[in-house]
């Protein structure tokens, strides 16, 4: 073979750097795509870790508003059931206040005077509209009719408003239809028409006994039983025996214990038994009575309570 000539060497060693430069650009190159790769594969990991994370963010909020539209809708149900019961208490309210104010308007109209501050002027309906404010010697204002003398007589004392009276007074002042709508019990209903037997003839049948020492009146739980019977037409006797005590434990509660259950002995054709009987004691403390002894009014007391001022 002929030899090669030193050009054919120098162009073959030139190739020769150029291949390796070449090479090692290539080297380079892989070099740097492999670390872009790493950098890659690095943010693809992450992107992987946020994205569940992400996920799992998701699943939290969507459990979350579940259980949020599950407690919206119970307190959906809450509110409208307490809307209700706030429209009946609204309602159960005004009907009440009705009462109270044709109460009100019934007794001034007998001649009561009501303390300012437990009426609501504008509810009430009298004779030509009219209400009289007046000062009275305890301090107090109260609205009566015009030039209307004070039912209970006692000059310059006080003369109760309707809230001041227990709860068997407030029922025994009210006709057939309002006590029935206001107590749905009959034992409540019969308690209210025995009090109010004692002092209003119009009742017709009033059981109560005068008493002596510390009782004022009294009734016996026999007496009771044949006034039920004669009060309530058509039940039996056992019937009116069970009325009898829950008739009784009525008017102690209504009366706030100002009467009292007391037993006596008896004799009868020979027998001794024991009666309980319902006392009225001389003490009790009864608003709108006087247990006191009745004085004669001095020169220097004012037979009528100042007069302030007129609404109409």
């Amino acid at each position: 073979m002929p030899d090669r000539s030193d050009g054919d060497l120098e162009q073959l060693h030139e190739r020769l750097e150029r291949l390796e430069t070449k090479l090692e650009h290539k080297d380079e190159r892989i070099q740097r795509l492999e670390r872009k790769t790493d950098r890659l594969e690095a943010d693809r990991d992450r992107l992987e870790a946020d994205r569940d994370q992400l996920t799992d963010t998701v699943a939290d909020l969507q459990q979350r508003v579940a259980d949020l539209e599950t407690k919206t809708s119970r307190l959906e149900t809450t509110t409208d059931r307490l809307e209700s019961l706030a429209n009946a208490a609204c309602k159960k309210a005004t009907a009440n206040k009705e009462r109270i104010a044709e109460l009100q308007s019934r007794e001034l109209e007998k001649g009561a005077h009501l303390r300012v501050d437990s009426v609501d002027e504008h509810a009430i309906s009298v004779a030509d509209g009219r209400l009289e404010r007046i000062e009275k010697d305890d301090g107090n204002a109260y609205y009566r009719l015009p030039e209307s003398a004070d039912p209970l007589e006692r000059g310059g004392d006080v003369s109760l408003a309707y809230g001041d009276l227990l709860p068997i007074q407030q029922l025994a002042r009210m006709d057939e239809d309002m006590r029935r709508s206001a107590a749905s019990s009959l034992p409540t209903r019969l308690a209210a028409t025995l009090w109010q037997a004692r002092t209003d003839p119009s009742v017709g049948d009033n059981p109560w006994n005068s008493g002596c020492k510390d009782v004022a009146e009294y009734v016996t739980a026999s007496d009771l039983k044949h006034w039920i019977r004669r009060q309530e037409t058509g039940i039996s006797e056992s019937y009116a025996k069970k009325l009898v005590s829950r008739t009784i434990d009525a008017i102690l509660e209504l009366s706030r214990n100002r009467l009292a259950v007391r037993r006596t002995t008896q004799r009868a054709n020979g027998l001794e038994y024991t009666e309980r009987r319902v006392v009225l004691p001389d003490d009790a403390a009864i608003p709108g009575t006087s247990r006191q002894t009745a004085q004669e009014p001095s020169a220097d007391t004012d037979p009528d309570p100042e007069t302030t001022d007129v609404h109409g």
